[in-house]
């Protein structure tokens, strides 16, 4: 089976704005794009887990959501890098458009986008990573057998404060970027810091 590394969108690829919804707003957050080409280079693969409530909200529709993906994409390919599937929730109980206003189990930190990604791409959720800018999604790592690892881009510098003795989620590292986080995965990877927990 495959190993891949996962990575939230907003605040880790791409500068956090809020609720991101035209091409316009898109900027890569500096050293990401060579980050995910290292982890290409590795043979794992790359693949974007994102909550996108924003739907459910009414703030963009998911043609929208698609096109600013696509747009991604290009930014990424111009920097020889490349995400190998995308996978998002649009839902939010407290959402305005019924459609996606609802209960579900894709909703990070519940595990169900890197469930559907093994499925689909022969994964080892075991063996594989998930990078994120809060420490929801160092617990939907958790929940899924995964090693999270939280950077201090997006809202990072704000969620590390949160980690204490009593915590639930705790990174297995914390990075200053995805470009650290990439780094310290490919040594991971090669063996040289399974078992270290870094935080």
């Amino acid at each position: 089976m495959k190993r891949a590394v996962f990575l939230d969108r907003d605040g880790v690829i791409s500068e956090e704005v809020g609720y991101l919804s035209d091409v316009g707003q898109l900027q890569l957050i500096p050293e990401s794009a060579q980050a995910v080409h290292l982890l290409n280079a590795t043979g794992l693969k790359v693949i974007i887990i994102t909550n996108q409530s924003g739907v459910a909200r009414g703030f963009f529709s998911e043609e929208q959501l698609k096109e600013l993906h696509r747009a991604m994409g290009k930014m990424l390919s111009a920097q020889r890098a490349y995400i190998d599937a995308i996978y998002y929730c649009p839902h939010y109980p407290e959402g305005t458009v019924e459609h996606y206003s609802r209960e579900c189990d894709c909703r990070k930190p519940s595990p169900g986008m890197l469930a559907q990604a093994a499925d689909e791409h022969g994964i080892d959720l075991t063996q594989s990573y998930l990078v994120g800018d809060k420490l929801t999604d160092v617990e939907c790592a958790q929940r899924a057998g995964s090693r999270g690892i939280l950077v201090l881009t997006g809202y990072g510098k704000e969620e590390v404060k949160k980690i204490d003795d009593a915590s639930s989620a705790k990174p297995v590292f914390i990075a200053q970027n995805l470009l650290e986080a990439a780094q310290w995965i490919i040594e991971d990877y090669s063996g040289g810091k399974r078992g270290d927990t870094d935080y």
